[in-house]
This record gives structure tokens, C-alpha cells and sequence, in this order.
């Protein structure tokens, strides 16, 4: 009896909690989504640039200086950050047990965030941006975006300090890591070069040093953490090895800050640092392959949910996308060999591309598939639109990766070859900038899906049903039913 009432009180906590957060939420990840398409689009047009320079020629707001940039930064701050925002205080919430009573916080500050990210990217568009890889916003974006971030996360810091005495799961160990070492390498970097700007080759080390940082203290703590709670969740099986989750945590929170400089070698800075950074980007393959190893062998204990699980279909993508990222920092950092070839590249864009789509974004689709139905209140509508989803995502950047690391290679040993003129390099890349188009387009075809799925879930359409969405006909024999909603079912934790 008193167990049954036990479970009551948790599910109506649970409900509770959603309720509390269905606007943030599906607000992020609807703008999100939105900024993805807008990215893609962008991105679209600076690859076609690459082969066919006269396209749009007669618009200076679309020349490829200005669009590639452009694309990339709405990219990270558009889709990436808010896809991480909803993340982030839908699993703190649900994790700490505590309903979130900011909502109107949030969601100003989470309009503040678009707003600012418009007018950095109108401001690239226009001409005004700084020329600073991934943060080419104008200066006046960079506080506004700051204390937009403050304003939406400290919600979920309050939550983790008032949350009732138990145990720390290894999830909230990386969001909340995240948390705070976003804001420590964005002030920074923006200090350094807006503020008290020194010499340009110490500024160029920085915006280096920057994008790295984004991509393994924000991105990757974020996804991994959103991997650690699905695949006990969804599977209702305990993680595999606890000691190895933490020893992926501390691995990364080690090596990662050492990683980026890589790309100055052969600039004149202290000799040391493109190397140490080499070296640090290669050993990112430890907490890389051991996350990895531990949440795809706790999802293959269940392997009927695994088969017809949407969030467990893409996080497996995602965290097969982590290997590769990982394999990928070490072939891509051998100094005498691939190093020298990748700095003025394709394959400089592939790996960010591989990290923040082939990785960090499949792993956030999976994880709106398992919340947006929660806080809704309603099932996806259609599990064909999800297969579309996952097949064109996964293909396309398959593709793009493929293509923009091993064409960066080719079009590296081009301009290596001091006797050849140097548009023989630029012929090198011509064919697979080509597919790199297709494959873009593929892309967006799939996520102008998503998006159309979150906007009709968003306004209620989505179906009435005690079933999960799945890709199957046929449900999971799990006990809880395949992305079953039990907190309980085999977390992650540590003392």
C-alpha cells in the first residue's frame, strides 16, 4: 500500500516538474530547431559558393565571407545552445526532484538570447562582424548573450543546491560541470580579445583555443550527461560501470582545457603550446571512447527497446559520432604528418561539423524525443516523419564528415606542394565540396521535419496515447514499455 502510494507521489512530482517547464522547453527547442534550418540553409549556399563562385555574386550580404560564418554561428549559438538550454533544466529539474518556479525568467531571458543572436547574425550578414572564428557576432552581442545565459541556468543551480539529501547522478556531474565552464571560457576569450586585446598571433591562439574549449567543456559534457540519463532511463538497466563514468569525467575535465593551440603550429607563440595542444586534442580519445563504451554497453542490455526506441536510436548515433570525433582527434593531430595538413582546410570544419551535428546533435534529438512528450502531454505523431528524421541526419552527415575530413586532407597536401600554383589545392577540394552540398541539403530536408513535428507537439497536436512513439509497430517487451517514465529505473550515481 504504501509503495503504491510511493509511486503516485512520484509520478505526480514528475508531472509536476514537466508541467512547470513545457514553455521553456519547447520554446528552446522549437527556436532551436528553427536556427538549425536557418544554419543549414546558410551553410548550404557557402558550400555551393566553393564550386560555383558566381552564385549570388550580385548580393554582398551573401558572399561567402560573410555567409560561412554566419552559418556556423548560428549554428552553435542558435541551435546548439538552446538545444543544450532545454536539456540542461528539463534533467536538473527532473534529477534534482524540484519544479521550476523562474519560467518567466526563463523565457525572457531565452527571448533576450534570440534577440541577440538575430542581430549577430544580421550584423555578420551586413559586414560587421569581428573575423574571430565562432565569434564573429558584433562586441555589443557578446554581454547580452552572457547575462542571457546567467539569467536562464541559475534556475537550475538553485534547484541542485536545495535538492533533497541522496545521491549525485553521474548526469548532473556533467551538466553541471558544463554550467560553469561555459561561462569561464566565454568571458574569458571575449576579455582577452574585445577588452584587453594584446597581439593578434595571441589572439588567433585564443579564438583556437575557444572553439576547442565550446566543443569539449560545454557541448560534449552536456551530451554526454544526456546520454547517461537516457540509457538507464529508456533501458531501466544500471549503467554498466560506475568507475568508469567517473573516470571519464575526471579524464575530460583533465585534458580537455589543454586542447586548440594545435591549430597555430608553426606560428610564431612558445613553441610548446601548438604541441601540448596536439597532444591534449589526441588523449580527448580516453573520456571519449570510455563514455561511449559505457552508455552504448548499458543500451545494448536491452536490446527490444534498443530496436523500436526513437531516443535511444539517435543517441547510439550520436555516441557512435563521439568514436569517430574521437578517432578522428587523433589521426587529424600527428605533428609531421596530418597536423600541417589540416590547419588551412576542409578538414579544420569537418571535425567541428562531426562534433556539433555528427555528435552533440543527435544525441539532443534523441533526448527531445523522450522529453517533448512529457511535457506536452502528448505522443509524436508520426513515427515515419521520426525514421525520416534519423535516416537523413544520420546519412548526411555521415557524408559531410566523410567528405569535409578526407577532401581537407587532399586539399591540404595541394597547398603543401610549393611547386604546384595554388589553385591546384583549390581544384583538389572542388568534388567534394560538391557533395558536401548535396549532403547539406539532405540535411535540412530531414530537420525541416523535426521542426514541423516540435511546432505541431508545441500547439497540441500531438495524439493522445498511453504508448511512446515508436519505430516499430510492435512495443518493447521492457516492463515499463519501451521509454517508460520510472526515475528509479537503474540511474547513475556516486556519492
Amino acid at each position: 500500500m504504501s509503495t503504491t502510494s510511493s509511486s503516485e507521489q512520484d509520478a505526480l512530482l514528475r508531472a509536476g516538474i514537466d508541467r512547470s517547464l513545457r514553455h521553456p522547453v519547447m520554446f528552446f527547442l522549437t527556436s532551436g530547431a528553427a536556427w538549425l534550418a536557418v544554419s543549414i540553409l546558410l551553410g548550404i549556399i557557402a558550400s555551393a559558393k566553393v564550386h560555383a563562385p558566381g552564385l549570388l555574386s550580385s548580393c554582398a550580404w551573401l558572399t561567402y565571407g560573410r555567409v560561412f560564418p554566419a552559418h556556423l554561428n548560428a549554428l552553435v549559438y542558435g541551435w546548439g545552445m538552446q538545444a543544450a538550454f532545454a536539456v540542461i533544466i528539463w534533467l536538473m529539474a527532473r534529477l534534482s526532484r524540484k519544479e521550476c518556479t523562474m519560467t518567466g525568467t526563463i523565457l525572457t531571458a531565452g527571448h533576450l538570447w534570440n534577440l541577440g543572436v538575430s542581430l549577430g547574425v544580421i550584423g555578420i550578414l551586413s559586414g560587421n562582424g569581428t573575423g574571430i572564428p565562432w565569434m564573429e557576432f558584433p562586441t555589443f552581442a557578446w554581454p547580452v548573450l552572457l547575462v542571457s545565459y546567467i539569467a536562464i541556468l541559475i534556475g537550475s543551480f538553485i534547484q541542485f543546491r536545495v535538492r533533497p539529501e541522496g545521491h549525485v547522478y553521474i548526469s548532473q556531474w556533467y551538466l553541471l560541470a558544463a554550467m560553469i565552464w561555459f561561462p569561464w571560457i566565454f568571458i574569458t576569450a571575449n576579455t582577452l580579445l574585445h577588452c584587453i586585446p594584446g597581439h593578434p598571433v595571441m589572439g588567433a591562439a585564443i579564438s583556437a583555443w575557444f572553439r576547442s574549449a565550446f566543443i569539449f567543456l560545454f557541448f560534449t559534457p552536456v551530451a554526454i550527461g544526456a546520454a547517461y540519463y537516457l540509457a538507464p532511463k529508456v533501458t531501466g538497466r544500471p549503467i554498466f560501470s560506475y568507475s568508469l563514468a567517473k573516470l571519464g569525467f575526471w579524464s575530460l575535465a583533465i585534458i580537455a582545457p589543454w586542447a586548440g593551440m594545435q591549430k597555430l603550429t608553426g606560428a610564431p607563440i612558445p613553441y610548446f603550446l601548438p604541441y601540448l595542444g596536439a597532444a591534449a586534442t589526441a588523449l580527448i580519445f580516453v573520456p571519449a571512447a570510455t563514455a561511449a563504451y559505457n552508455t552504448i554497453r548499458t543500451m545494448l542490455s536491452a536490446e527490444e527497446t534498443l530496436a523500436v526506441s526513437p531516443s535511444l536510436r539517435f543517441t547510439v548515433a550520436g555516441i557512435t559520432g563521439l568514436i569517430v570525433l574521437a578517432a578522428a582527434a587523433v589521426f587529424l593531430n600527428l605533428p609531421g604528418s596530418t597536423l600541417p595538413l589540416t590547419q588551412f582546410s576542409l578538414s579544420g570544419y569537418g571535425f567541428e561539423i562531426l562534433a556539433i551535428y555528427g555528435f552533440f546533435s543527435l544525441v539532443m534529438f534523441g533526448t527531445a524525443y523522450f522529453i517533448v512528450p512529457r511535457v506536452t502531454r502528448r505522443e509524436w505523431l508520426s513515427s515515419r516523419l521520426i525514421k525520416i528524421h534519423f535516416l537523413f541526419s544520420v546519412y548526411g552527415i555521415i557524408t559531410v564528415a566523410l567528405i569535409t575530413l578526407f577532401g581537407g586532407l587532399q586539399q591540404g597536401i595541394g597547398q603543401e606542394d610549393w611547386k604546384q600554383p595554388w589553385a591546384a589545392a583549390a581544384s583538389r577540394a572542388y568534388p567534394y565540396a560538391v557533395a558536401n552540398t548535396v549532403a547539406w541539403i539532405l540535411i535540412l530536408f530531414s530537420n525541416l521535419f523535426f521542426l514541423l513535428h516540435l511546432a505541431l507537439m508545441w500547439i497540441g497536436l500531438g495524439r493522445r496515447s498511453s504508448h511512446p512513439t515508436l519505430l516499430q509497430s510492435a512495443h518493447a517487451s521492457s516492463p515499463h514499455g519501451a521509454e517508460g517514465d520510472i526515475d528509479n529505473a537503474g540511474p547513475a550515481t556516486t556519492h
